[in-house]
């Protein structure tokens, strides 16, 4: 895709919710089957591709290993999100980018999830993700479209925010 097909793509959608903007307000939703025997869960998939991830226990909090860790799924949706963002970054800015390679390493202490020291936190301590880009564009370009990756990247900004999640029986 180039630029030009992005902007066609894009344009009515942005002209639709500059007049109406109710509109771009999107609920998104995941659902997941329990599944207690295994201590997993059957995570479906929001699109119409078939299929469903099936979550389980980190190896340090005792899975075995064979089922995805929902950490690992955090940091595949962060990856996930930002290369798609770079992409159309790169290709709204006619960037020529040979290969791109995004990474996100996270940090968590076990023992604060297992229960073994209160003061310890529960979840990802620290992320950080990084950019291989492979390019002949110069320094400032390259910065400027992590720059906007990093401004329009759903999932970095949401971690950034820390959006209030609330939880309820239903």
């Amino acid at each position: 895709m180039n630029s030009n097909e992005l902007r066609a793509l894009q344009a009515p959608l942005k002209e639709q919710y500059i007049e109406s903007p109710k509109n771009a307000i999107i609920a998104m939703h995941a659902t997941g089957a329990v599944d207690f025997d295994n201590l997993t869960c059957h995570v479906d998939s929001a699109t119409p591709i078939e299929g469903r991830t099936v979550s389980g226990l980190h190896p340090a909090a005792g899975g075995d290993g064979q089922s995805a860790c929902s950490g690992d799924m955090l940091l595949q949706s962060l990856v996930a999100c930002s290369g798609v963002t770079l992409a159309a970054v790169a290709t709204a800015m006619e960037l020529q980018i040979t290969s791109t390679t995004v990474t996100a390493h996270g940090t968590m202490d076990f023992r604060g999830t297992l229960g073994v020291a209160r003061e310890v936190p529960i979840g990802l301590t620290s992320i950080d993700l990084s950019f291989a880009v492979e390019t002949t564009e110069p320094d400032e370009k390259i910065e400027k479209l992590i720059q906007l990756t990093e401004r329009y990247c759903v999932v970095l900004q949401t971690l950034q925010q820390s959006i209030a999640v609330s939880s309820r029986r239903s």
